[in-house]
């Protein structure tokens, strides 16, 4: 294999990789948007209906939810670029392997 052709597969694993990681981006900022801003701000009154403990759901969702919902999405994105990294051989455990 000549380095043209080294150079090509590189290139198309690299633009797998980044398609691959703009889908997971995009989709958790979209969640992080509704959840955030949908149930925070525009679903708010009728999330109101339900409550939590003594709290309408939609404040809750305002106040605490989203938080919670945004440490869930951090670690979500975590595991996902983890399982990404080694597909595509960027990760730790998969250099350790081509050394070897």
């Amino acid at each position: 294999m000549n380095d043209l052709d080294t150079s090509q597969d590189n290139n198309e694993t690299s633009g797998g990789y980044r398609k691959s990681s703009l889908r997971i981006l995009f989709s958790l900022l979209f969640i992080w948007f509704f959840v955030s801003f949908g149930c925070g701000v525009l679903f708010r009154d009728w999330l109101d209906q339900y409550t939590i403990g003594t709290a309408p759901l939609g404040f809750w969702m305002a106040q605490q939810g989203s938080i919670i919902c945004f440490v869930l999405i951090l670690i979500a994105y975590a595991v996902l670029m983890g399982k990404l990294d080694e597909k595509y051989g960027y990760s730790e455990k998969s250099k350790q392997k081509e050394t070897k």
